[in-house]
């Protein structure tokens, strides 16, 4: 068997906050930005990837386009492991991050729906199984900055089931919000994407002491600064870190520095599900939390629901509270009563509506020989 052809499918849906408030206005987001990565076969199997997108979709498409697809044509998709080691070696000078990673991310994927729907077997399975089939989600909220919009939306959240929320917030004062409208039961995360200064972020973590968070995601800049992680994390704070890390060697560089007690590999980020597998193993291995990131609507998100069913079925699973104009994947995308559920068909489980990818399309491309 072998790769055909590789296209990618870059589509832009509308979605709703629901939040009264014009505060995300300042970032205009309002459309997600999802680049699907589709692999094609001689014998018929067609796989479904996604390359991590949102503001960054356009240039990670041109490289999956002009760099990275071109690698796999013409080569055996049953191969996974040795595709991805021998190719990511091969580009590595152009990245080691970004783009690239990307990249090679969503194509890793999509070879893993080849090889579930090959063997007639949910991708879950190849990694051993799923221990569960549904499992807690999270409501991962939007930053609304004014307090008074954190409490309402944080208590929407639990209103419609979720036994989790978590903010990106970078105040204390809507943190104090969201705890007092949601009482003390139930998990507050706060994730504040790398504002602060080592110092600063020691400082933060005691004034939200009395919040009782569940944990305290990425609150250090740079996020490769593990050492000063582990300073916040020595202050008595559940530390979560990984959506910016890429592959095995950055988290073995986090676990050693101690500077988590949850890590978040992003599948769609470290290099796909071949290395996100690695990443848990390590994990399991220095005793670290696995919890993953999981900010997509596409085959991301699917792929994260196999790795978590088989690997980590006990954490919560994230979802980003939004509503889609329309969804790819129908009702596998929605949260039912807090939690999240496993499609169990061969591969991912699902292949996206065409229909639906046709209407939101921004820029089609098809690499072959």
């Amino acid at each position: 068997m072998k790769i055909t052809s590789i296209s990618t499918y870059l589509i832009e849906i509308p979605f709703e906050t629901g939040a009264p408030t014009q505060a995300l206005n300042a970032h205009q987001w309002r459309r997600m930005a999802i680049l699907f990565v589709r692999v094609e076969t001689d014998a018929g199997l067609v796989g479904w990837g996604e390359a991590f997108g949102h503001a960054s979709a356009v240039g990670t498409k041109a490289f999956v386009d002009t760099l990275v697809a071109p690698q796999f044509i013409g080569r055996d998709p049953t191969e996974i492991a040795s595709l991805m080691g021998e190719i990511g070696q091969r580009i590595h000078h152009y990245g080691r991050n970004g783009p690239v990673i990307y990249g090679l991310s969503g194509i890793d994927l999509a070879l893993w729906d080849i090889a579930g729907k090959r063997a007639g077997l949910p991708v879950a399975a190849l990694l051993g199984g799923a221990r569960r089939t549904e499992f807690p989600a999270y409501a991962s909220l939007l930053r609304y900055t004014e307090p008074e919009v954190v409490a309402l939306m944080s208590a929407r959240a639990v209103a419609e089931g979720y036994g989790y929320v978590k903010l990106h917030e970078i105040e204390v004062a809507p943190v104090e919000a969201a705890r007092r409208a949601i009482g003390p039961k139930i998990g507050l995360m706060l994730d504040t994407n790398c504002p602060w200064t080592v110092a600063e972020a020691v400082a933060m973590a005691q004034a939200l002491k009395p919040c009782d968070l569940y944990w305290l995601e990425e609150p250090v800049w740079p996020p490769e600064d593990h050492e000063g992680l582990a300073q916040v994390r020595a202050t008595g704070t559940i530390v979560a870190a990984g959506e910016n890390a890429t592959g095995f060697h950055d988290f073995r560089h986090m676990f050693e520095a101690k500077a988590v007690d949850v890590a978040q590999p992003s599948v769609t980020r470290v290099g796909g599900i071949t290395e996100a597998r690695r990443i848990y193993a390590l994990a399991e291995a220095y005793g670290v939390r696995i919890v993953p990131h999981c900010a997509y609507f596409g085959p991301g998100y699917l792929a994260s629901l196999h790795l978590h069913a088989a690997l980590a079925p006990d954490a919560p699973f994230e979802r980003l509270y939004l509503k889609l104009e329309a969804s790819p994947f129908g009702d596998w995308l929605e949260i039912r009563n807090g939690h999240a559920r496993l499609p169990t068909g061969p591969g991912l489980g699902c292949d996206p509506d065409m229909d639906i990818v046709q209407r939101y399309l921004v820029q089609p491309v098809t690499v072959t020989k």
